[in-house]
């Protein structure tokens, strides 16, 4: 089997590292060769937000650069759809492994099912129902041609059933995210700052802020800091930001206390820093899988969630996009109360495992029989 994987952005590189693994460990001792070539589309192109993740994550080069780099996401998505006919017209392929939901997922994906090449999505059927948010486009336009879907969870299988997709094509995997996080776990370390600011397990906050309606609005994000600095009882709260969200924060001149703005930082010093939190706060979906499996505190400044798994079975919460919101949140924090939560179905560290053996055992019998 000739299968294409596609890498393009950050949280992409987490999931596909078990699965690049699994296969190499797979082709030592099965007749069953699958042939990958890895794709990088080059939508995240520094080196905090790509090639550190490649390092720490032993990921091989990959095979191709698209170098799409920045731009609007009109212009990101032709340049990488572009470049990836180039590669799939250069290179044949009995499939193409796409995860998650960036524009690389959804661009690779027409090209494609325009060149008549199976789509297998890992963590396809999630929803956030927010269409406002452009993850949410690129996981219906590509759920709507993928051929399979690898799921994370039985909320992703029902919303694949309710929008008309087949059992057959519906395999409930896990989370490869979580493969890399429970393989590598042991080689978590203090990030260079930890004495620098005389941090101490339990006794920080971890905050991350990304999306635009978040950090875009300057009377949001002042009130969302402002509300948090007199919430947090003066403990550090830790700030991984993006040089874009930090020029945001420059610009209120606010004194911003015991919020530590610190560079964004390697897999294994991120998770680090959540792992010995107090808490974490953020707007992200993927660290909500990740607190949800080390037992950290979560709280999520959406309204929605399309991993509805770590607010039902693990220990996060929605607190919304009121700032105000937070209060009760810490009040539930700093008395104790927060829940305990669960670790969600297979997520157990073997889903890279589980799609490696679909396509040995069951992937070259449908493309013999159905392509």
């Amino acid at each position: 089997m000739n299968l294409t994987i596609v890498a393009g952005a950050r949280p992409n590189f987490m999931k596909i590292a078990p699965i690049i693994h699994a296969i190499k460990k797979s082709n030592l001792s099965s007749s069953k060769k699958i042939n990958y070539r890895l794709i990088h589309t080059g939508q995240h192109y520094d080196k905090n937000m790509s090639a550190a993740f490649f390092e720490q994550l032993n990921i091989p080069a990959p095979d191709n650069n698209l170098q799409a780099g920045g731009g609007s996401q009109a212009e990101q998505t032709a340049a990488i759809m572009i470049g990836f006919e180039k590669e799939l017209l250069q290179n044949a392929a009995d499939a193409i492994l796409v995860v998650g939901d960036v524009t690389s997922t959804l661009a690779c994906s027409i090209v494609a099912k325009k060149l008549n090449v199976d789509v297998l999505h890992v963590e396809g059927g999630i929803r956030s129902g927010d269409r406002t948010m452009p993850e949410e486009i690129n996981r219906l336009v590509t759920d709507a041609i993928a051929d399979h879907f690898f799921t994370t969870s039985t909320y992703a299988n029902a919303n694949l059933i309710k929008e008309g997709q087949g059992e057959a094509k519906i395999h409930f995997v896990g989370n490869t995210m979580i493969d890399t996080l429970l393989h590598n776990r042991d080689k978590f370390c203090e990030p260079s700052f930890w004495a620098d600011y005389k941090l101490s397990k339990g006794a920080y906050l971890v905050l991350t802020l990304h999306r635009p309606a978040n950090v875009d609005e300057s009377d949001k994000l002042r009130a969302y800091l402002d509300t948090i600095i007199l919430c947090s009882k003066g403990i550090p709260v830790i700030f991984p930001v993006h040089p874009r969200t930090r020029k945001n924060i420059e610009l209120l001149k606010m004194n911003t206390q015991n919020i530590v703005l610190v560079e964004p930082q390697g897999y294994f010093e991120f998770n680090y820093l959540v792992q010995h939190s107090k808490a974490v706060i953020t707007d992200s979906g993927g660290i909500t899988e990740e607190a949800t499996v080390m037992g950290i505190p979560c709280m999520t400044l959406r309204d929605n969630t399309e991993r509805y798994e770590t607010v039902a079975v693990g220990t996060n919460e929605l607190i919304g996009t009121n700032p105000q919101s937070l209060i009760p949140a810490f009040e539930k924090l700093w008395s104790g109360k927060w829940k305990k939560g669960a670790i969600p179905e297979m997520w157990d560290g073997k889903t890279s495992e589980r799609i490696v053996e679909f396509l040995l055992n069951t992937y070259f019998l449908y493309s013999l029989n159905i392509r």
